[in-house]
């Protein structure tokens, strides 16, 4: 972390000698539309020092660090620095590619929680229906759609409480994990509205509604829905169905083998290559999949019991910062860690995932600092 900020100061050097000027004052926000939103187009000099010190901080602090897998960072939509380093395959050898999907993690809570909000504009949810509606024998009261997206239903966590008594031989699936709150009633956390409570249980139930409003299995309404529509061709959600095509991710010396937790969705499992991440983004800056008022709705702090630069929305982590606002999602299981970082004022976006056990990953996130120095430091949360 020390590192991290003598790059800060170092790029704060950077930006007022680029071209023997104060560049960095001349570079213009993309402007904010109720319409239409447009990209704007970059000249070539702000393209040229956004390459020359993202380049910078990549090889100094992820390629010195070992990382494995695939980056892309990207800004008014054109990609400033992309690579694809290591192995994606370890037992086959095969390297990492443009075409390689790698685990999400919780960045797939994302994709839950917009495919949500996009049943809710099509008037075929409400987010206060209550989890009664959809779950009539949940022994746990007074929690909304909308509990779940901002993790404030304070319900307990399924990967703690699936480990007393489930038999770990068996793969669960999310019914399992809805059956086994029903039958057990695992004590929850918290009273519901009373506080931010991150808890992947909310994303696995949220899926399973998505299953009952749809009348289709998770896996395929979000083909159907979102990466067949948008052009995500590198995209699928991993299940139970498919166990026999696991890739693990990799510690520092050995595969994750995968275990009884491992084919839940929702919450994780969305598997994606950094250019179809790229796309995702591009469609929600673009709102061709959500309305802006439901994005403003997304990208709102719903826990402010007490002053904070971070928050979480429908979905989404927040940060705050001297008029800015960066939306992101970490993801981390097994040998997976991922960064979805995107500057909204910037229209700046970083995509990192990793399919071999690497904190220094999350490093990535100060690469917003490249575009805008007031961010200052971010939490690596996942």
């Amino acid at each position: 972390m020390a590192r991290i900020k003598i790059f800060a100061a170092i790029l704060v050097i950077l930006l007022y000698s680029c071209n023997g000027n104060t560049f960095v004052s001349t570079i213009k926000k993309n402007p904010v539309s109720d319409t239409s939103f447009h990209f704007r187009k970059m000249s070539e000099s702000e393209a040229a020092y956004y390459k020359q010190a993202l380049e910078y901080f990549y090889d100094t602090m992820l390629l010195t660090k070992g990382f494995n897998g695939s980056i892309i960072v990207a800004k008014n939509n054109e990609i400033l620095l992309e690579d694809y380093r290591g192995t994606y395959n370890f037992s086959t050898g095969e390297p990492v590619s443009e075409n390689s999907s790698f685990h999400l993690a919780s960045i797939s809570k994302t994709f839950t929680a917009m495919t949500t909000l996009k049943l809710m504009e099509q008037g075929r949810l409400q987010l206060d229906d209550s989890l009664q509606k959809y779950f009539p024998a949940l022994p746990y009261h007074g929690i909304t759609i909308k509990m779940l997206l901002n993790h404030r239903s304070g319900l307990p966590n399924y990967l703690y409480f699936m480990d007393s008594l489930w038999d770990k031989k068996k793969k669960a699936a999310n019914n399992d994990v809805l059956n086994y709150m029903i039958q057990h009633h695992p004590a929850a956390d918290a009273m519901p509205d009373k506080g931010y409570q991150y808890r992947n249980t909310n994303f696995v139930l949220l899926a399973l509604i998505i299953e009952q409003v749809t009348r289709q299995p998770f896996p395929c309404y979000m083909k159907d829905s979102i990466f067949t529509p948008l052009g995500l061709t590198n995209s699928f959600v991993f299940s139970t169905a498919d166990t026999l095509r696991y890739n693990p991710t990799y510690s520092v010396t050995k595969p994750y083998m995968m275990d009884h937790l491992d084919c839940t969705y929702g919450d994780k499992n969305i598997y994606c290559s950094a250019r179809d991440l790229l796309q995702w983004d591009k469609a929600l800056y673009e709102e061709k999949f959500l309305k802006k008022s439901t994005l403003d709705l997304a990208f709102a702090p719903y826990s402010n019991e007490k002053p904070t630069m971070h928050n979480y929305g429908l979905g989404w982590h927040l940060f705050f910062n001297n008029g800015d606002s960066i939306i992101y999602h970490n993801g981390k299981w097994h040998g997976t860690n991922t960064v979805f970082t995107r500057l909204i004022q910037d229209t700046a976006t970083i995509i990192v995932l990793g399919n071999k056990f690497n904190s220094n990953i999350y490093s990535a996130m100060q690469m917003a600092s490249i575009f805008n120095t007031r961010h200052g430091e971010i939490k690596q949360e996942d």
